[in-house]
């Protein structure tokens, strides 16, 4: 029997109008007969800055049956694909003994690096290259964009924050070499257009969709509805879920761009940005999602806010400023103030995890071909301790990860032994030595 039915490319594009939107994986990119290739991994890396109230995060018992904690709580619903991880620690964050502050500014520095950064308030900045630049060094052979550096703070501060470190430090945690920090880019709008309006787009074409509030779905309409004929059931309703969610993106960018300035007293970003901190952040993440659903990035990293950042959560109930609960000196309600912070962005991390379980990936979801590490570059942020950090891993599934556990590492275990097996599980030529690193980090598997 011969079957010559024709497959989609994989890179197959809808255009129309100058606009250009890239598929998500069909069953019809699958040659008839042959069998499904397998997806690609992705990694995310998602930091939470000025530490958490650990005695709310840490769970009790080890194993899969621990209960979840009350910082915890909000990720009930995808334990099951949640690792929580003890005992890790940064080492190079910790001061040498001629340095004077710079707790945060080395933080940030090590988190992904496993290096110590070098004093200084000028140009002359050094750390390490981070890990999710490993990845994007190798995944970025086969895509089209190698990364997403996004956050929700403005990276345009400049001189010195704290002590004699350049505000550099604080401002990314993600470091292409050595002396080259990646900004963070907090514009939704940019983000969007970095993904689908490169690649061949006419920029003449796009301003022009832009200037008219088209959508690019309604430009590149035609396109759809023939492919849509061309397809199957599943992939109608798998193409009708990703447009969906990229019609909702384009909606709520546009809305954040019409709110006038009045209606933003407390913003810190630029245009664009939602007013509510929780729409911010899931708008966002939810360009995570769309640029892993499309295979234009397999690596995306995430900076919530800066560490020793004025930012406050009128969401949770109360005005102060994260960076100054944190420094409660026993105070009982500060320390309240600090747990409430802590459920409030972990609740914001499980729409996001729960949106990658909900996306489907081959045939899994992106839950099942990611892996997403979820921490703070320190521990306790009264002490500005980097000792058994905060570290959260979720999915990876499909690269033999069995989630639903905690496990406990023995004390000053570099936090860069897990990176090396992250880049390991998700298929990276095999990288010896990261930072600090002494060696691999066992994770349960099937």
């Amino acid at each position: 029997m011969i079957i010559s039915r024709k497959s989609i490319s994989r890179r197959a594009m809808l255009r129309g109008a100058g606009a250009a939107l890239a598929l998500p994986t069909l069953d019809a990119m699958t040659p008839a007969l042959s069998a499904p290739a397998p997806r690609p991994m992705r990694l995310g890396f998602m930091e939470t800055p000025n530490g958490v109230w650990m005695d709310h995060w840490t769970p009790k018992t080890e194993g899969a049956g621990f209960e979840l904690t009350p910082t915890l709580e909000p990720l009930a619903n995808v334990r099951d694909q949640m690792l929580v991880l003890s005992g890790l620690d940064q080492h190079q964050a910790a001061a040498l003994g001629f340095e004077i502050g710079g707790d945060h500014p080395r933080a940030c520095a090590a988190w992904l690096t496993g290096a110590h950064c070098k004093m200084t308030s000028g140009a002359d900045l050094r750390a390490g290259i981070s890990v999710d630049q490993v990845a994007a060094r190798e995944f970025g052979k086969y895509t089209q964009v190698a990364s997403l550096e996004l956050g929700l703070d403005p990276p345009d501060v400049v001189g010195a924050c704290e002590s004699a470190y350049s505000c550099a430090y604080y401002n990314t945690v993600s470091w292409r070499n050595e002396t080259t920090p990646l900004p963070m880019e907090n514009r939704p709008r940019a983000v969007f257009e970095r993904l689908f309006g490169a690649g061949g787009t006419d920029m003449k074409a796009r301003l022009a969709l832009r200037r008219e509030s088209q959508s690019i779905l309604d430009a590149v309409t035609d396109d759809v509805n023939r492919l849509r004929g061309k397809l199957g059931g599943a992939d109608r309703g798998k193409i009708d879920q990703y447009l969906d969610a990229v019609r909702d993106v384009e909606r709520r960018i546009q809305l954040a761009e019409t709110q006038d300035d009045r209606e933003l007293p407390n913003l810190q970003g630029p245009a664009g940005a939602p007013a509510a901190f929780s729409q911010y952040y899931k708008l966002m993440t939810d360009l995570i999602v769309l640029s892993w659903q499309t295979d234009m990035s397999r690596v995306g990293t995430f900076q919530v806010g800066h560490e020793m950042g004025g930012r406050s959560y009128p969401e949770v109930g109360f005005g102060d400023a994260h960076h100054s609960v944190t420094h409660h000196q026993g105070d009982p309600v500060k320390i309240e103030k600090v747990k409430q912070i802590d459920r409030f962005l972990t609740g914001l991390l499980a729409y996001h995890i729960e949106k990658l379980r909900a996306t489907p990936d081959g045939d899994g979801t992106l839950l099942d071909n990611s892996m997403t590490l979820y921490g703070g570059s320190i521990s306790d942020g009264n002490l500005h301790l980097y000792t058994n950090l905060p570290a959260l891993v979720f999915g990876g599934a499909n690269a033999g990860i069995k989630g639903g556990q905690h496990v406990r590492y023995a004390r000053g275990t570099p936090m860069n032994n897990l990176f090396l097996t992250l880049l390991d599980k998700a298929g990276v030529p095999r990288v010896d030595k990261l930072g600090d690193s002494n060696g691999r980090l066992a994770l349960p598997t099937v």
